[in-house]
């Protein structure tokens, strides 16, 4: 149950800037394609969700059996640690799911004062890692990688599997998926929670080599989605023009917030995202959320000791929420001084 804080925030009913969930409702395609499945969702999808799967498939240019599909990403990393996670290397910081997922953990921290960029040639694979993983763009900072070097990591290290979680891949950065057919150790996890705003549809997807994809297909529920999610995800899809633009209006959003952050003195983290972190320092990134969490905002703190007490991850929100959270910010670091 450590994750319930990470997902959803309760039934906080306030303005919720602590996930990475995007401000945007779901395209309205994706609402009407959803209604009109709800009155035969006395019937089970297809197996496998094998339409979504073909569409998947041609729009990646990757054949349909690389791809599983489940209710959400989170299970398909669940199920991969559980096969794979008996030795694992993180690059910190990073997604809090995985390092409470992994059996055990190395690290390669990501240099603050380098913006938390890594140029990945450098990167060191310990001896006896069972799985690397690599997230682009990382989640907390937004920043993204050059994946240009992950062939030769594959090809150094064949007795290591490769996660690349591309959760956000929507917004920014280079996939990687179009390698998987040609690697026996590369896994790419994606998602339809974050760029495409399904978040409560629960649609999330994998391409991995074809016995991964089989395995974890043949042990996983025939009918992972309900009708209505796979509708919504299909009709998405089919209107990724309309995903760029609004990932173009959420970064304006973004860089809006973070530069009025900066006005404030506090320090922001360079994004390719929706989402930042932002070091409060001196005062402390708990004191400010209690604060802020009695005037109906609801932010979390990054808890991560190496990087000292000040940082916090931000997701912006509508213009006008934005607003409302920073006055609180601004009151809230009044009140503390």
């Amino acid at each position: 149950m450590g994750q319930t804080a990470e997902k959803g925030g309760g039934t906080f009913q306030g303005i919720k800037l602590l996930l990475c969930e995007n401000p945007l409702p779901p395209i309205e395609e994706a609402i009407l394609a959803a209604q009109a499945e709800a009155p035969r969702g006395n019937y089970y999808t297809e197996p496998y969700s094998a339409p979504l799967r073909r569409m998947i498939g041609a729009k990646l240019g990757i054949p349909e059996r690389f791809i599983h599909i489940n209710a959400g990403s989170e299970l398909i990393l669940r199920q991969i640690f559980d096969r794979f996670g008996q030795q694992v290397h993180l690059l910190m910081p990073t997604y809090p799911l995985f390092p409470e997922i992994a059996k055990r953990y190395t690290e390669t921290r990501l240099p603050p004062e380098n913006n938390f960029a890594l140029d990945l040639s450098e990167l060191s694979i310990p001896q006896g890692t069972t799985l690397a993983v690599v997230v682009n763009p990382n989640n907390p900072n937004g920043g993204i990688f050059d994946m240009a070097p992950l062939p030769e990591l594959l090809h150094s290290h064949p007795d290591t599997r490769f996660l690349v979680d591309e959760a956000f891949i929507g917004l920014a950065g280079e996939s990687v998926v179009h390698q998987v057919p040609l690697h026996s150790n590369l896994l790419v996890t994606r998602t339809l929670s974050k760029a495409h705003s399904l978040a409560g549809f629960r649609v999330g997807y994998a391409v991995l080599p074809e016995e991964i994809a089989d395995d974890l297909n043949s042990h996983n529920d025939a009918y992972p989605l309900a009708r209505p999610s796979q509708a919504a995800a299909i009709a998405t899809l089919r209107h990724e023009d309309k995903i760029r633009a609004r990932s173009r209006l959420l970064r304006i959003w973004t860089d809006s917030l973070a530069e009025r952050l900066q006005a404030l003195g506090v320090r922001t983290y360079p994004t390719e995202t929706y989402f930042f972190l932002a070091d409060f320092s001196p005062y402390d990134a708990g004191d400010l959320a209690t604060a802020l969490k009695e005037r109906n905002i609801l932010v979390k703190p990054l808890n991560d000791p190496s990087l000292g007490n000040g940082l916090m991850r931000i997701t912006t929100a509508i213009p006008e929420e934005n607003a409302i959270f920073l006055e609180a910010v601004k009151f809230a670091m009044e009140s503390l001084a």
